[in-house]
């Protein structure tokens, strides 16, 4: 039987944990992130300790935790044959990775080589991608750049958000994929297939610089950043001088005599078109600084819109 150390955190860590433990695997340890200060629960550290499995939460602040002088003592111990990591937002020293006898996985949410980085989903759909996916791989010494175990891709559809895009598609996926990943390698039967590096691209974690809105761009573009930050970190524009974020619009026609950034109509129930570069958007959910996120007919009433403002 093999020896397992599970590395994650949030329900998708849980869900993975759970799969595996499901599918009759050994997981001897589990690393995940401290407990947090407000209270809320840890689904993988409650799991685990549920089925008497030892957990390790290295102190520290994101990406340094798994750097820790108390990690490498603790592996030593466990002898581990396999590292599962299953969103882990920390670097991982390859020189613990090393102390496991198969090295470590990883569950990442894009097509490898393509959208390497913590940030993939975002990236994708904001490029207006077509499709992505889940990659379970290996783990080098680089970023997301390890051999290939299993792959399989999902549809990004015109109007998925990020949040969409994962909840409805690559959690799942993900969770299913790390599970028979493991199987494999504790069967001897996982393949290993090198990234094609032509191919491949990094992005970094994405900002709320990257989000910013130019009404110059065409509908298009600002359709695919908005629902590419969505439910984080939010597309943003200026309004009256405050930053307004938006979370929510759709592609719609122009205004010849509108200016890009205008608001040029508003429609009752449904929200108010800004006119693009080419095209228009109408923006249905907004957020104001230090609010919570309401309707464009809220926000509407609530600021008295009116038809010539403009967003920068």
């Amino acid at each position: 039987m093999m020896k397992i150390v599970l590395v994650g955190q949030a329900p998708f860590g849980k869900d993975c944990l759970e799969s595996i433990l499901q599918q009759g695997e050994q997981v001897v340890g589990v690393i995940t992130v401290p407990d947090d200060p407000k209270g809320r629960p840890n689904p993988v550290k409650d799991l685990a300790l549920e089925k008497n499995i030892p957990v390790l939460q290295p102190p520290g602040r994101s990406p340094h935790r798994l750097k820790d002088t108390s990690v490498i003592p603790w592996v030593k111990d466990l002898k581990p044959d396999l590292f599962v990591l299953v969103f882990v937002t920390d670097f991982m020293p390859y020189e613990v990775i090393k102390m496991s006898t198969s090295g470590g996985i990883n569950f990442h949410p894009s097509l490898l080589p393509k959208y390497r980085g913590g940030s993939a989903i975002n990236w994708a759909v904001i490029s207006g991608e077509k499709e992505t996916g889940v990659t379970v791989h290996y783990i080098d010494e680089g970023v997301d750049t390890g051999d290939i175990i299993l792959q399989e891709k999902v549809t990004i559809e015109p109007e998925d958000s990020v949040g969409s895009v994962y909840f409805n598609k690559l959690y799942p996926l993900g969770v299913s994929l790390t599970t028979q990943a493991v199987k494999l390698i504790r069967e001897g039967r996982a393949p290993r297939v090198p990234q094609e590096e032509s191919q491949s691209s990094f992005q970094p974690v994405i900002t709320e610089d990257d989000v910013k809105i130019d009404w110059k761009n065409n509908a298009e573009t600002i359709h695919d950043l908005i629902r590419g930050s969505n439910p984080s970190p939010g597309a943003h524009s200026l309004f009256r001088g405050e930053k307004i974020k938006v979370w929510e619009g759709e592609i719609s026609e122009a205004d010849p005599g509108a200016r890009p950034g205008e608001v040029f109509e508003l429609l009752e129930g449904k929200g108010f078109k800004v006119a693009a570069g080419s095209g228009s958007i109408l923006i249905k959910r907004v957020q104001l600084p230090g609010d919570g996120k309401i309707s464009s007919q809220q926000f509407i009433e609530q600021v008295g819109l009116k038809p010539g403002e403009q967003l920068n």
